[in-house]
This record gives structure tokens, sequence and C-alpha cells, in this order.
């Protein structure tokens, strides 16, 4: 298993999303990268990260088989080898993209923020997609204890190294439950409230995107 720092998480993490989101615009040089790792939106925490800090990171991630240099005629630029390095498919990328880029989330919160680059129909899916990760041998994500007062427990990626949280004991009854049917009241109350919180970041209440 790869183990990432806080910089390197937000690179790799920033160019997978950019890969998905813009296309037209990927690899990504130098200048564009700096622009979509310290963005103020789709960012948790926001970062001021330098030029230096960013080449520092691409060098530890291309010694990792994570990144990869593209040299043009012009400039140098950046792509991702996440799908091949760590052996993703479709939905896992999303996943694990949005956990770098926002740290620990609900699966509520994960299905309505991957709309740009996985569609997922029903927030089981990325259970599903999320159980899978974690039972990799060596495990990509990890459910933490659910917050007092929260109805939903939230994942987070281990790709920063060990999470010292354990995964709550009534995580598997959940997860068994979730495979059964239909969601219940409180796991469409809890879509609701992501999606509210995605429509208020798009309106603008969290920073408006920085242009590449």
């Amino acid at each position: 298993m790869v183990e990432l720092n806080a910089v390197e998480a937000r690179v790799l993490g920033s160019l997978m999303e950019k890969e998905v989101a813009t296309p037209e615009n990927y690899p990504l040089s130098m200048n564009a990268l700096v622009n979509a790792c310290n963005q103020k939106s789709s960012r948790e925490p926001v970062m001021e990260l330098s030029e230096e800090d960013v080449r520092g990171a691409l060098f530890e991630l291309e010694e990792k088989s994570l990144v990869r240099r593209i040299d043009d005629a012009r400039v140098a630029k950046f792509e991702n080898r996440t799908r091949d390095g760590l052996n993703l498919r479709r939905d896992e990328f999303a996943v694990v993209c949005l956990l770098l880029l926002r740290g620990p989330q609900t699966v509520a919160e994960l299905r309505a923020r991957a709309e740009r680059l996985h569609q997922f129909e029903e927030n089981a899916d990325v259970h599903v997609t999320l159980e899978r990760l974690a039972a990799r041998e060596e495990a990509i994500v990890v459910l933490l204890p659910r917050q007092p007062g929260a109805r939903e427990a939230r994942w987070m990626h281990r790709l920063c190294g060990a999470v010292e949280a354990a995964v709550e004991s009534a995580a598997e009854p959940r997860i068994q439950e979730s495979r059964a049917g239909a969601p219940g009241l409180e796991a469409r109350i809890d879509d609701l409230e992501a999606r509210v919180r995605i429509l208020e970041e798009r309106l603008g209440f969290h920073g408006v995107e920085s242009k590449e």
C-alpha cells in the first residue's frame, strides 16, 4: 500500500478530478495543477500550496508510479496513473478522488458530490463500492465511528497511513440493512441534506472555483 502525505494526496486528487471533470484541459500544466490544488471550492481543507510544494509532491508521486510527466514542445504536463497504480474501477476512482479532496464523508455526501465523476443511482451503490475497497487485502477505505448526534457514519481513505479510529462494531448490520431493500427515512434525510449542501456550494456559499 502506498502512503501519501497531505500535499501528495491533494495533488493526486486534483489530477484525478480534472481528468474526468475537465478532460479538455487534461493533462495539467504545473500552473493549472497548482490552481486546482488551491481551489476554494470542493476542497477540505483549503490549501495554499506553492509551485515548489506541488513539484516536490509530483516527484514523490512519480516514484510511487501514481503520476506521469508528459513533455511536449511547449510545457511539461502531468497525468495521474491511479487506475493502474491502485487497480481502481471507475466507481472506485470517483470515490477515492472525493475522499482525497474532501476528507471523511458520508455515503450520501459521496453520492451527491460524485455527479461529475461517476453516476451512482442509489446510496446503496456507493455502499457497495466502499465495501469493495474496504475488503481488499490492503484496505483503501475505512468506516469511521459515527459521531455523536450524526445519523450516518463517515468513510475515510487510508492512503495517508493507518487510521487511528477503528471501524465501528455496528457497521456491518447497517451495511447488511442497506443491501436488503430501499433506504429508510433517515437515509433519505441524509441524502436530501447532502444534496442541499452541494447546491449551496454550487451557488457560491463556499467560494467560487478558481480558473485553471
